[in-house]
């Protein structure tokens, strides 16, 4: 039997057991895939368990469980692993099985880093250790704890050859030299410890130490260092009666939450008498200076409680009501000048509905899939996500479901900061932004200015970041900073090409709204954007344009772009240009543009001509008398890809005109290349349709 935290008493947090094993009915079963329950008991469910748990054998007296923190592998070891070990983990999805001598019940077996090496404890004194390495022989070796008269409360592997054994006495940090067969003391330390706990994400020991219990000493450890941290007090949450000791480690926890290391205290009764309920209080805990305490959580609540942290949101799991409730300590609480006090997020809620699929042959597995009970007290909760069913044998990762959120947070500005913190939020906020732009949940004006605004200070800061970058990279910097990393794109980054294609341009085309409040909404962006100082990309304006267009609100359009609303763009000029036969001074303000982006005369002809602007390159050239130069060849042929006859007839009738002005004949010149531009007019309107000389 692991070692089996006993059943949490009333008052106290089910399960912040380290490396504890869990007890369970026997039985054993397949890897499975349960299902999480949809449909409206579902529904407002943020909370799930992973779809593809680990399925282990169930505790019983000839198996014990046990779970590794840092790998996240569970052991089944039976019959002290004479008759099998077997270790499974989330991310690896084939199970590691071995067997090894009895030598006794196991108290605490995990692998290193990287599962080369196997390191099991089964007495108080001594670690063994057997290699896992190809053509390495099988044979156990063994360390013995240094310090006299103490007993090994556990150990924690930092590295893939760096293991640190606790004592009741203090810690002691070893290398193991696998080839050696043998371990080398790095440094040791003496301390009185009460018990222990391992953060594997930031290699921090945390060490209970006094009497009571409650002042903790962190030790960090890197690459064959280890470094003490400041040492800090938990206040109690009144003056103990005893002298003994008063907290428990089953009330803290340790994680790391917006890349901040916390450690996190169940107080299950206020220090304020006024104040009613349990709440959680974070410590955070620097590598350098002293730990302070920065927030506290209000469970507004009593009872038996169970701590988690997903996507660095805080989950606190209440039993008696088999609900859970989130804490965000990035949106705002209240501050008391010390520290800041957060209500929960959302309204508690339960773990969404889990099916468990029944094991065994596929004849059988027919039958309906067995509800899982959730929040049973045989539940085990790891850091940061995991949660663990002894009695049913099975290890699941905590997951944040966004979707429903969105219904359950009104306030659009709240609910924006809150997604802009998760991991997976991009299509919830585009989800919301188009939401917002139609009825029934049509928003005012000002709510989205608001996250607008709020989508675009994260834009900006992440341009901020790579124009840094860029900059450091080309000046040569980089070198001298090797550091350095480029910046990491996250989900909250929407830029104006994801809100053009999944929410302005859906938003326009279906023409649901008063087109006042669409090119309100349009403006708006546009608004925002410019307020961040972030160049406005063309086809945003041209979203506007075509939107005024279409509403015959040339007037509009006509003050925009004297106004300067609308930036100068070639882009925009060509959209202008296209305008000219519904709106004639678009061709105008169109050349105004482009002179004023100082574009080259015969860069604003290719432009034209690119985009099939045929005539209007005609009438800019002739507008600025540069036509007496121009190639007919050009012209003719954008004329003909264009596909259209009038067109190609009205553009070799200008040229032959022109020629016979210049040159007193029609006909082009064997220079001008236009030989199968003639052949192609004779096709189509006859020879008789060419231009004949005229003579004075």
């Amino acid at each position: 039997m692991g070692r089996e935290p006993p059943g949490p008493a009333e008052d106290e947090a089910p399960g912040a057991a380290a490396g504890a094993g869990a007890a369970g009915r026997e039985g054993g079963g397949e890897e499975g895939e349960g299902r999480a329950r949809g449909g409206a008991e579902a529904g407002g469910c943020y909370l799930a368990l992973c779809a593809r748990p680990v399925h282990f054998e169930k505790a019983n007296p000839v198996n014990c469980v046990f779970f590794d923190e840092a790998n996240k592998q569970v052991f089944a070891v039976r019959s002290g692993g004479a008759t099998g070990v077997v270790v499974k983990g989330l991310e690896d999805r084939n199970p590691i099985s071995f067997r090894m001598e009895d030598k006794g019940e196991v108290k605490c077996i995990k692998f290193s880093l990287g599962n080369k090496i196997l390191a099991v404890q089964r007495t108080l004194k001594s670690v063994d250790f057997l290699n896992f390495i190809p053509d390495s022989p099988q044979l156990e070796y063994t360390q013995e704890c240094k310090t006299k008269n103490a007993n090994i409360l556990g150990f924690c592997w930092t590295s893939s050859t760096e293991i640190v054994f606790i004592t009741d006495q203090g810690i002691e940090f070893y290398q193991v030299l696998p080839e050696k067969r043998s371990l080398k003391l790095l440094k040791n330390q003496s301390i009185n410890v009460n018990w222990y706990m391992y953060c594997p994400e930031s290699s921090v020991i945390l060490l209970s130490t006094t009497v009571l219990g409650n002042v903790l000493q962190p030790f960090y450890f890197k690459s064959g260092t280890m470094s003490k941290l400041s040492k800090f007090e938990i206040e109690l949450p009144a003056a103990p009666k005893s002298s003994k000791l008063s907290l428990s480690e089953r009330d803290i926890a340790m994680a790391t939450i917006y890349g901040q290391l916390y450690v996190l205290y169940l107080r299950h009764h206020s220090r304020t008498s006024n104040s009613t309920g349990a709440e959680v209080v974070l410590y955070h805990l620097p590598r350098e200076g002293s730990c302070k305490k920065t927030h506290i959580l209000k469970l507004n609540r009593t009872g038996k409680f169970a701590l988690n942290v997903v996507d660095n949101l805080v989950i606190v799991h209440h039993q008696d009501t088999e609900t859970s409730v989130i804490f965000d300590i990035k949106l705002k609480g209240e501050f008391d000048g010390s520290t800041t006090i957060h209500q929960f997020v959302l309204p508690p809620r339960s773990i969404q509905p889990y099916q468990i699929p029944v094991a065994g042959p596929a004849s059988v597995t027919s039958q309906a899939p067995v509800p899982c009970k959730l929040y049973s007290s045989s539940w085990i909760v790891f850091q940061p996500d995991i949660i663990i069913s002894a009695s049913e044998g099975y290890l699941w990762s905590l997951q944040v479901k966004l979707e429903p959120v969105v219904n359950l947070l009104v306030d659009k500005g709240k609910l924006m900061d809150f997604l802009l913190q998760r991991k997976e939020c991009k299509m919830v906020i585009l989800s919301v932004c188009s939401q917002m732009l139609s009825e029934p949940e049509r928003g005012s004006l000002s709510v989205i200015a608001t996250v607008f605004d709020k989508l675009n200070h994260e834009y900006k800061k992440y341009l901020e970041a790579e124009q840094s970058y860029t900059m450091v990279v080309e000046t040569g910097l980089s070198r001298s900073n090797p550091l350095l990393k480029r910046p990491v794109r996250t989900q909250a980054v929407i830029d104006q090409s994801d809100m053009y294609t999944h929410v302005l341009s859906v938003f326009t085309e279906k023409k649901e709204a008063p087109h006042k409040f669409t090119i309100a909404v349009l403006m708006e962006y546009i608004r925002s954007l410019n307020q961040f100082q972030i160049a406005v990309q063309h086809y945003l304006y041209e979203l506007v344009i075509k939107t005024l267009v279409q509403h015959n609100l040339f007037y509009m359009l006509h003050q925009f772009l004297q106004y300067h609303v609308l930036s100068d763009s070639k882009p925009l000029a060509c959209l202008l240009l296209s305008l000219e036969s519904i709106y004639p001074p678009a061709h105008q303000l169109s050349l105004d543009m482009l002179k004023r982006l100082s574009t080259a005369n015969d860069e604003i002809v290719e432009v034209l001509l690119s985009k099939h602007q045929v005539l209007a390159a005609l009438r800019f050239i002739r507008g600025i008398g540069g036509h007496d130069s121009i190639s007919a060849r050009k012209f003719l042929d954008a004329a003909k890809q264009a596909e259209d006859e009038m067109l190609f007839y009205t553009i070799f009738r200008f040229f032959e005109q022109r020629n016979q002005r210049l040159r007193g004949n029609p006909s082009f010149t064997p220079g001008e290349h236009c030989e199968e531009h003639v052949t192609f007019f004779k096709q189509v309107f006859g020879e008789q349709a060419l231009m004949k000389p005229t003579t004075f």
